[in-house]
């Protein structure tokens, strides 16, 4: 499977009908074409309502062609599952995740540090994720990744991916420095057209697809 293009991460939502019908609407418009994949979190739920919420996602994304990842949860994605999952800080160990994973998507948040992006895929990491890469309203806090750090990442040999406060009108700015797929939040799930929305996030990646598969 590709990684390059839209990389969609679910809000946090209470009304799991609401959130299901939101993702629904985003990959009607557009997948699978300019969608690197969905990235299913919730912070705010229990675990019986994450687990419902993550196997409609499956199988959401089984029908529209979009790899599923699941947020630092690796049980709930071989439950459901899903195609990948992605590990922040405090996470988990990757290595023991690469274990439990086998050949689904192993991702990996480096902030702003080349270096912990080598040990993350010197741990098993297929992907790795630099970001804030612009003030994000839903980490306000995070710490910021320069632009330039996605140039001289390109020596990792491996998908890389930005987060933070990416909207359409930076988005561009973000693909040029070198990411292959950009992961945006509210700029996709609150847009007054999210259909709309994700076909604009994702006609930004039409003639452009990458190298890694």
């Amino acid at each position: 499977m590709t990684l390059a293009g839209l990389y969609a991460i679910t809000p946090d939502a209470g009304d799991s009908r609401a959130l299901i019908e939101r993702v629904r609407v985003a990959m009607q418009a557009s997948a699978p074409r300019g969608w690197a994949a969905l990235q299913y979190r919730n912070k705010h739920a229990g675990a019986a309502q994450r687990e419902t919420e993550a196997r409609e996602l499956a199988a959401l994304c089984r029908e529209y062609g979009v790899p599923l990842i699941v947020n630092d949860d690796v049980d709930l994605a071989l439950a459901v599952g899903a195609d990948g999952v992605h590990l922040g800080r405090g996470d988990g160990d990757l290595a023991a995740a690469r274990a439990r994973m086998g050949n689904r998507l192993l991702g990996a948040s480096c902030y702003d540090s080349l270096e912990g992006a080598r040990r993350a895929i010197a741990a098993g990491a297929d992907y790795v994720a630099f970001g804030s890469v612009f003030p994000s309203p839903t980490k306000p806090d995070a710490v910021r990744a320069p632009l330039s750090l996605f140039g001289r990442a390109r020596e990792l040999g491996v998908p890389l991916g930005a987060i933070g406060g990416i909207t359409l009108e930076n988005a561009t700015e973000v693909i040029r420095a070198g990411a292959d797929c950009i992961a945006v939040i509210s700029a996709l799930f609150e847009a007054p057209d999210i259909g709309q929305r994700a076909r604009a996030f994702t006609n930004l990646f039409s003639n452009r697809t990458s190298t890694f598969v």
